[in-house]
Order: C-alpha cells, then sequence, then structure tokens
C-alpha cells in the first residue's frame, strides 16, 4: 500500500482527535490504567488549541487508503509535541516516517519529546535518551512518562509540498 505524508490541514482535526482517542485507549491499555487513559484522552480535545498548535508546528499526517493512518508534530524549537498512530496501523513503520520527517525537518541540534512507557521502546531504538522519568498529572491523575532527547546531525531542510518524497 502506499502512504503519503503531508502536511496537516485544518479539515484533519476531526479525524485526527478519534484517532487519538482510540489509539491512547486501545494501544496505551497494556501501561497505563484505565482513569490514566481516560485522564489522557476523554475523548474532548480543545479543537481551537489543537488546530493553532497544529498550524504554528510543523504537522505531518500520514493517509493510507484514504484515511488518515498517523500524525506528528514538532515546535519550532525541536521539541516532538504528539506522534499517533492509528491503533490498526501500528508496526507498519508509519510512525517512523513521521518521526524521519520530523527530524529531517528540525531547525535545532537537539530533539526532545515527553514519551509514554508505550512509546519509550519506539524512541530508544531511533537513538533518543531517557533524560528522566517523570509524572504528569492530566486532570488529577499521575501518569508517567520519559523526557527523551536525540542529538545532532538533523538537516534542518524543509521538504516542498507536491514533490516526490511527499509518497513513502
Amino acid at each position: 500500500m502506499k502512504m503519503e505524508i503531508r502536511r496537516y490541514q485544518s479539515s484533519d482535526l476531526k479525524e485526527i482527535e478519534t484517532l487519538f482517542y482510540q489509539t491512547v485507549h486501545r494501544v496505551n491499555r497494556a501501561d497505563y490504567r484505565e482513569e490514566q487513559l481516560d485522564a489522557w484522552a476523554d475523548g474532548r480535545i480543545d479543537e481551537n488549541a489543537w488546530d493553532r498548535s497544529f498550524q504554528e508546528h510543523i504537522t505531518l499526517v500520514a493517509v493510507k487508503d484514504g484515511r488518515i493512518a498517523g500524525f506528528g508534530d514538532m515546535d519550532r524549537t525541536g521539541y516532538l509535541d504528539r506522534l499517533y498512530v492509528h491503533w490498526e496501523e501500528q508496526r507498519k513503520g508509519i510512525a517512523s516516517a513521521l518521526c524521519d520527517r520530523l527530524e529531517q525537518e528540525a531547525a535545532s541540534e537537539r530533539i526532545v519529546t515527553h514519551a509514554s512507557i508505550t512509546a519509550k521502546p519506539f524512541f530508544e531504538k531511533r537513538g533518543y535518551r531517557v533524560v528522566k522519568e517523570q509524572e504528569v498529572i492530566r486532570k488529577g491523575v499521575a501518569l508517567t512518562n520519559y523526557v527523551m532527547e536525540k542529538r545532532g546531525g538533523f538537516a534542518g531542510r524543509i521538504f516542498l509540498e507536491g514533490k516526490d518524497n511527499d509518497h513513502l
């Protein structure tokens, strides 16, 4: 199957909102309790805030078979904010493809992310190292995650829409 990676559009938000909720509740279930999953993703995001941050960040969407299979976003300082892949598309290279593109576009010598227990092994395989384990509070519920970083060698080049590199 051919997958396209393209820039985020505001019209993607509803599908991303559903993907986010389902992925958290299905994929992260092995590492977090139900109350933690509900605190993390309760099905009600602040759509205006998410859209605004996606517009301000480098935000990429992976589209496969006409639906969004994953998304990721990074701010201009190199903070990798969100990286989620549809629960039915796990372990098919989508997160790696999105992360590759985001890292290539980084204008920073250091990329930082806050990785879940579930995502930590993925980032470790990509050369990220744990800076610290932390507990964050969401809606009064504690969740463990890891501040992780990767240093050096990022191209800092922006891919242009419509070029061959938009397709994997």
